[in-house]
């Protein structure tokens, strides 16, 4: 007598490392559905770019009371040659910073922050660069990381020379 056995079903096939690389495929395609979807259903419009960046989110701590408009400047190539953001009681010049823009080089920390990158633009030591910062256009005395915000002021970061 013949005893046929049933091939096993597909799903008790699968191992678990299968599983895995179909389940690590299957993430990337769902992001970059997601992304596209959201791109989708976003406004576009055929005005030019100018020069203006929606802020990231704000680091742990930071809680403004309004969104703020923050405008990078930029000069002909489109380079970034500044950065004007609103104060906010309480925060540091520096904690707006990193909330307007998370890319931005510092060396050191707290009190001893120096900023050198906003904007994916380095200041260059070869060209005499630095950046400088100035509370309602007045210079700065104290660095980014000790210099207190206050509602209704402008901070602004612009690419000096010396």
């Amino acid at each position: 007598m013949t005893t046929l056995h049933a091939e096993p079903s597909r799903r008790a096939r699968t191992t678990p490392a299968r599983r895995r690389v179909v389940l690590g495929a299957a993430l990337p395609v769902a992001l970059v559905a997601g992304l596209l979807g959201g791109c989708a259903s976003s406004s576009s419009s055929d005005a030019p770019a100018t020069g203006t960046q929606s802020p990231a989110p704000w680091p742990s701590g930071v809680t403004p009371s309004a969104t703020p408009t923050d405008q990078f400047t930029r000069d002909a190539d489109g380079k970034v040659t500044g950065l004007s953001y609103p104060g906010e009681d309480g925060q540091t010049a520096l904690d707006l910073l990193l909330g307007v823009d998370p890319s931005a080089k510092v060396k050191g920390s707290g009190k001893n922050a120096f900023v050198v990158g906003i904007g994916g633009r380095t200041a260059d030591d070869a060209k005499h660069e630095f950046w400088s910062l100035a509370v309602d256009g007045k210079q700065a005395q104290v660095g980014a990381g000790s210099l207190k915000t206050k509602d209704g002021e402008t901070i602004t970061w612009t690419l000096a020379t010396y």
